[in-house]
């Protein structure tokens, strides 16, 4: 019997992104369905070593505001993240992260640069496993309720302005909403007609494991050769770019012989490949759809852009997109949303897209070979040993210099909140725990209450001290906490209340505004 009653929202896809949104979502009190394609979660290129993914700040505060960080750190298995990282570089000094390889240390970052930040229990940076995150995200996700499906292939999508149908291998689905995090191959975005732009590959990379006939023939660590790139960890992990245009990317399954191949030709090594134990490919192709949203069917994550995996950025790019659209979709579900709420996701998350695929292309840039690149990278290595850029590097990719173009004059706005720590001994992050909005006040301005009193269940009201306000009077902070609004020498109610109206909708009473003051 097939599925024929419409439901509110369907997710393509239950990798980190998709369960991610899926959370958010029934933190609303909404309920949601997940497909996913794959029958069994588990593969073994989701664990240690090449399941390993490094989380940036924002993915690290969205996790701590919704309370599932120290799930997250929490190590499961014998091998912890951090310690498989530990033969990428003979260094003492502690990396923060690297360009095309070049690395840059924190003890050179200067986070004076970044004014509002504020040390808290937020790292900013996280190795985790994939394996891990999805465990604690399906956790998370079928404790709210979600309710999970694998083994169903999407197959044909097509919506109406009421209803989106879902053909699938299990039967049609109808819902009114469908957002598709079904990865780079995606089939929610190829059948609802989303276009799709970008640049093809320059080079097939290979992650491997493999057994070497004289392992330590090979030099460990990152090398730039006339061939390529290589990086190895004794006595057998493997990853490689080599530039052949992304010939070899999905190709047959590939052999010892072939993996050796490549591998002399990209090291100018002699060395021979007894045995192929695990490997994958992937490329630098760097595509994006033109717009985040069609109708009723919204992409998130790699559904949305691809790109190469180099620096690790584009896990944390997918779970910025569901953070940034979980909130704004339930409001949109429950009515209460302002009329271009859901418009603000596409101008918000996809200029961030851009921005990043034009980060990976450059990294490519600084890897082919060639004594062109070579000579440039040497340049960028010289300014990365500077403080300024290597803070400026710490920046991007922590993600501590992300900023949404909401359109007002205060640095502060569209930033991630600071996490001040407050007068009750509590943080500003553990209060966004249930998805709402939040006013922080640190000077119990008489009329706040009354003012957004008509916003009540979708905005908290915190009147609070800190020993550090940062020189602010108050600030209103988004469900994924990004900063709307910000108070600084006084309020200016009109522009409060303009925000609030912005970002949360119409009261649902009159709260009487300024004129009771």
């Amino acid at each position: 019997m097939h599925d024929t009653s419409p439901h509110d929202i369907i997710i393509a896809g239950a990798g980190p992104v998709g369960l991610l949104l899926a959370c958010e979502l029934a933190l609303a009190g909404l309920p949601v369905l997940v497909l996913e394609q794959a029958s069994d979660p588990s593969s073994a290129l989701k664990r240690l070593p090449f399941g390993m993914r490094g989380l940036s700040s924002p993915s690290i505060e969205a996790l701590y505001r919704r309370g599932l960080l120290d799930a997250v750190r929490a190590r499961r298995g014998a091998q912890d993240p951090a310690a498989a990282t530990a033969h990428w570089t003979s260094q003492s000094r502690e990396a923060g992260g690297h360009f095309a390889g070049l690395p840059f240390y924190c003890d050179q970052v200067d986070p004076r640069q970044w004014p509002y930040h504020l040390d808290g229990p937020c790292e900013s940076t996280l190795l985790t496993e994939m394996a891990h995150l999805e465990s604690v995200l399906t956790t998370r996700a079928l404790a709210l309720g979600v309710t999970i499906r694998r083994g169903v292939t999407v197959q044909a999508v097509t919506q109406d302005d009421d209803l989106v149908s879902l053909h699938s291998s299990a039967g049609p689905f109808l819902t009114r909403w469908l957002v598709g995090c079904d990865g780079g191959r995606s089939r929610v975005r190829k059948a609802s007609g989303f276009g799709f732009h970008g640049s093809e590959p320059e080079f097939t990379g290979y992650s491997a494991r493999v057994r070497l006939d004289e392992p330590d023939r090979l030099p460990a660590g990152r090398h730039y050769t006339d061939g390529g790139m290589y990086t190895y960890q004794a006595p057998g992990i493997l990853a490689m770019a080599d530039f052949d245009g992304g010939a070899c990317h999905r190709r047959e399954a590939i052999t010892a012989p072939q993996l050796e191949e490549v591998l002399r030709r990209v090291s100018g090594v002699d060395v021979r490949v007894d045995e192929v134990e695990l490997v994958s490919t992937w490329t630098d192709r760097a595509f994006q759809v033109d717009r985040y949203r069609r109708g009723r069917v919204l992409l998130a994550g790699d559904a949305a852009h691809v790109h190469s995996p180099l620096g690790g950025q584009g896990l944390n790019l997918g779970l910025g997109d569901a953070m940034n659209l979980g909130w704004k979709l339930a409001a949109t579900v429950r009515g209460d949303a302002p009329p271009d709420l859901l418009d603000s996701y596409d101008l918000e998350r996809r200029p961030v897209g851009a921005q990043l695929l034009a980060w990976s292309r450059a990294q490519v840039a600084l890897m082919r070979p060639g004594p062109g690149s070579r000579a440039l990278a040497n340049v960028i290595r010289a300014l990365i040993d500077t403080t300024d850029g290597a803070t400026y590097l710490a920046g991007r990719l922590w993600g501590k210099t992300l900023r949404y173009p909401l359109g007002d004059a205060h640095a502060l706005v569209g930033c991630s909140a600071p996490d001040f720590a407050l007068g009750d001994g509590t943080r500003l992050g553990q209060h966004l725990h249930q998805g709402r909005g939040l006013l922080l006040d640190f000077k119990a301005h008489t009329g706040l209450a009354v003012l957004l009193e008509g916003w009540r269940g979708r905005i908290d009201i915190l009147t609070t001290n800190t020993a550090n306000t940062l020189g602010l009077d108050a600030l209103l902070v988004r469900p994924d906490g990004v900063v709307a609004w910000v108070a600084q020498g006084g309020i200016d109610w009109p522009a409060l209340e303009t925000a609030t109206s912005r970002w949360f909708g119409a009261p649902l009473t009159s709260g009487g505004g300024s004129d009771c003051l």
